[in-house]
């Protein structure tokens, strides 16, 4: 006599704030523009712009909920609730900007293990001495394009392409398990 097969149970994703407790937090929709431009564009834009551009290399700023990260030379991602409109500020001044808000979301680890859990799959050295409070980069975890940005000694805020958010979601919850 055959034993009847057991049912396959179908693939679900895992809830990442179940799997990772209180570490993993889904940031609200927001916008979110790269802008490419020189000092000329910078010092223009800071004019309506609230925070305002970092003076130093890799770093962030935010002003409330609004924020500016350097992420390479003359480049800076700009993040906000609101709609981000620099158009009038920059007027002529050489530059790009371009809405990146479809491409991308963010969200937060927090709390003593994040770095250990970012550690897993980002090549960076993720201590504090070598990764700042207030620095920024872009990096890989695993085989995704982010960008990490340390907001406090346990806060990581982790902006990731949309097809690429689940991969590091499933890759955080298996690295919380180990």
């Amino acid at each position: 006599m055959h034993e009847p097969t057991p049912k396959r149970e179908s693939k679900k994703t895992a809830d990442p704030a179940t799997v990772l407790g209180s570490s993993f937090r889904s940031l609200p929709p927001a916008h979110r523009c790269v802008l490419q431009g020189g000092q000329d564009a910078r010092a223009a834009g800071a004019k309506s712009w609230k925070p305002g551009f970092p003076t130093l290399p890799c770093r962030a700023i935010a002003d409330g909920q609004s924020a500016s990260l350097w992420m390479g030379p003359d480049e800076f991602l700009l993040i906000s609730p609101n709609e981000i409109s620099l158009a009038a500020s920059l007027g002529g001044i050489p530059h790009s900007l371009v809405d990146v808000s479809h491409r991308q979301l963010g969200f937060e680890l927090v709390g003593p293990n994040c770095t250990a859990l970012l550690s897993g799959g980002c090549p960076l050295d993720l201590d504090l001495k070598s990764f700042p409070v207030g620095m920024c980069t872009r990096t890989v975890f695993a085989k995704a394009d982010i960008v990490l940005w340390r907001k406090a000694d346990d806060v990581f805020h982790v902006e990731v392409w949309r097809s690429f958010l689940d991969y590091t979601t499933q890759l955080l919850a298996e690295l919380a398990r180990s």
